[in-house]
């Protein structure tokens, strides 16, 4: 608890004061990270893999762009900056132990932005929403990677519809807000690689499924080329009954 305290302040003392929540969601998430290592290896291994091998071929490597790129654990960050002129990882709150562990490892060729990635001002001001327009202005861009990220938006927004007066949004505007991700890295003159969880599963000891939501809210995702499960909670970790269990996708 002192660790999470701890990291929770320094990233707050650095951070937009207006994200308190989603740095105490980072947090949180840090520390199941640690507490599930383990169980979360082979997830990160596969998504470590896929963007490796998205990025073997390009012919320059000069700007990397991650979208989502959390607690670094799945992301082959190393390689990365190795490899790539400059990597530029956004996120909405780049934790103070994410920021301790580059500053380390005297990546000086990795930059750091937060943005809100969601659209959903655009959409709320009654326009068009192009999260990912901002892209157009990176000089240089050879791989966007969206990590993990796409189902976090659909979280975020969900919990912000929910505080919003009723008729202030768009019916829709979920599932747009979704589509306009996906179409927005599709429409990147640059290789891209989008890696996300589709499903969320509740399972019992005896591997009975007890509940199954869709995390894209209906959107289809584009065709997979690889797909995996990610053990997001084990037994023990929110109940000694029931795992919660993941399908992710890699395009």
């Amino acid at each position: 608890m002192l660790a999470e305290a701890l990291n929770f302040a320094a990233t707050y003392a650095l951070s937009d004061r207006r994200h308190g929540s989603e740095i105490n969601s980072s947090v949180r998430l840090w520390a199941r990270a640690r507490r599930c290592a383990s169980d979360w290896a082979p997830h990160e291994e596969n998504t470590r893999a896929f963007i490796l091998d998205a990025a073997k071929d390009l012919r320059q490597r000069r700007t990397a762009v991650v979208l989502g790129s959390g607690l670094l654990r799945d992301l082959p960050i190393n390689t990365l900056a190795a490899t790539f002129d400059t990597v530029v990882l956004v996120d909405l709150v780049h934790l103070a132990s994410v920021r301790f562990g580059l500053a380390l490892a005297r990546r000086r060729n990795v930059r750091l932005i937060e943005r809100d990635l969601s659209g959903y001002d655009q959409l709320a001001a009654g326009e068009e929403p192009e999260p990912l327009a901002f892209l157009r202005q990176v000089p240089y861009l050879d791989l966007v990677v969206s990590a993990n990220l796409l189902s976090q938006i659909g979280r975020g927004v969900k919990r912000r519809l929910a505080t919003e007066p009723a008729g202030s949004m768009p019916e829709d505007a979920l599932s747009r807000l979704i589509r306009a991700h996906i179409d927005g890295l599709a429409q990147l003159p640059c290789r891209t690689c989008l890696i996300t969880d589709i499903t969320f599963s509740v399972i019992d000891r005896t591997g009975h499924l007890h509940e199954t939501a869709d995390l894209l809210h209906g959107v289809s995702a584009p065709e997979p080329k690889a797909r995996w499960q990610w053990p997001v909670a084990p037994l023990g970790e929110e109940s000694r009954d029931y795992r919660i269990v993941h399908e992710v996708i890699a395009v």
